[in-house]
């Protein structure tokens, strides 16, 4: 076994031998990179800078809200008795108001949930804020943030309308969508 091992690396020795060349071989060339020049500057892309509204009023596209030929100028959305889901007419109002939203991420709103005077206090309290939230939902879904939108509850404390009636007790059932300076 150790004549073996002898042959092997004997054999090993004399490859390794043979292959080593006695010629020298050139250097390896050496690229100049221009170390300790400066570089050329390279020309900076710039591109405005939108300013940032860190009170919360109104974005320049306000104007809209208040033009009576525009949808974001209707806030109200109006609710069947002891209900809180949103009706398909008012869909499309909501989701321009969550467009207004996306577009305008310094743009705050509040939303409040109001019932008429049926009903206890504590009840219409708590049916108001469904309302509200229903309404907040839709517009987070559209693409509102939560730290845009706050939803609350009236109950039956700001009528719309007086009376106790069906007419009044139906503009009183609703959600209103109020931007700063509203509220």
């Amino acid at each position: 076994m150790r004549i073996l091992w002898a042959v092997l690396i004997a054999s090993l020795l004399a490859a390794c031998a043979g292959t080593q060349s006695t010629d020298s071989q050139p250097p390896a060339a050496v690229e100049d990179r221009g170390v300790g020049k400066p570089a050329a500057a390279q020309p900076v892309e710039t591109r405005p800078i939108g300013g940032v509204d860190l009170i919360g009023r109104p974005a320049a596209g306000a104007a809209a809200l208040k033009d009576p030929n525009n949808i974001l100028s209707k806030r109200s959305v109006y609710y069947d008795f002891d209900r809180y889901d949103v009706k398909d007419e008012y869909k499309p109002m909501i989701e321009a108001h969550a467009r207004y939203l996306r577009e305008n991420g310094a743009t705050r709103m509040l939303i409040q949930g109001n019932t008429d005077e049926r009903g206890s206090r504590e009840y219409n309290v708590a049916l108001g804020q469904r309302r509200s939230e229903s309404v907040k939902r839709m517009l987070l879904l559209l693409g509102g943030r939560e730290d845009q939108v706050e939803a609350v509850s009236l109950g039956e404390e700001k009528p719309r309308a007086a009376g106790a009636n069906e007419e009044a007790w139906a503009q009183n059932r609703r959600s209103d969508m109020l931007y700063p300076g509203e509220y």
